[in-house]
């Protein structure tokens, strides 16, 4: 593991323990759905990276999926309320001028309006347990044009952490390509701004520049183009770079 990612597994440890105690202590019961509140567009977002960057290496845990290759969907909602989201990811090739790169397996996984995580639970990292359920994970196949489609909710938050989705790419014969994250652009219009932290508002959040993950992304690399509304859904695309 690279240096700088050894130390921020290391900072999550030790600093986000405690803050993640108090973030996911809310007990699972009114999350907001897509009718709750107004329906401002939004149309600020990220860069779809264009440059044939490498996407950084990050951290999996501290909530992996456990059997990834159990969860081959495209609509990961799995009864969780919240404003629908479609993620649309593509996986370049940077060692071949960012070329699309078809049949690659994708998963995701991200927590829930709330901040909670399914499969995990009933610890300090999260109290509210959710060991046995598995919201918000799922894998697919990339196309033609190195794409795959998740349906989805837009993700809460917990304390420590800005708002993001882990994605891990592997071959089609389960080869680790990438582990990495993406975030969610910031600010006056954009879409974290108008789900402003569902019940928990946005008091307390931390954001990309303070972020253990994204503070060191200047080029905006992991950063997604997000649109849409509260009240229309919104729409999330990425282009991440691997060397494959």
């Amino acid at each position: 593991m690279e240096r700088k990612h050894f130390l921020k597994s290391l900072l999550m440890g030790a600093a986000a323990a405690p803050a993640l105690l108090t973030a996911c202590s809310k007990e699972d019961s009114v999350t907001p759905s897509t009718a709750t509140t107004g329906g401002t567009t939004t149309t600020t977002g990220g860069t779809t990276s264009s440059s044939c960057t490498v996407a950084p290496t990050e951290t999996e845990g501290p909530f992996p999926t456990h059997t990834p290759s159990s969860y081959v969907r495209s609509n990961i909602t799995d009864g969780r309320t919240g404003y629908a989201m479609t993620a649309k990811i593509t996986i370049t090739n940077t060692n071949n001028s960012c070329a699309a790169l078809a049949g690659l397996l994708v998963d995701i996984w991200h927590c829930d309006a709330e901040g909670n995580y399914s499969e995990y639970g009933g610890t300090a990292m999260q109290s509210t347990s959710y060991t046995n359920v598995h919201f918000l994970r799922g894998r697919q196949t990339t196309d033609s044009n190195g794409q795959v489609t998740f349906t989805s909710i837009f993700p809460g938050w917990y304390s420590g952490r800005a708002t993001h989705i882990h994605v891990h790419v592997y071959t089609a014969s389960g080869t680790s390509l990438k582990v990495t994250q993406i975030a969610f652009p910031e600010g006056t219009g954009t879409a974290l701004a108008a789900v402003n932290g569902y019940a928990k508002t946005l008091s307390g959040y931390t954001y990309n520049k303070s972020d253990n993950v994204f503070s060191d992304d200047s080029a905006g690399v992991q950063l997604a183009t997000v649109t849409g509304s509260t009240t229309a859904g919104f729409a999330l695309s990425i282009s991440l770079g691997v060397p494959a």
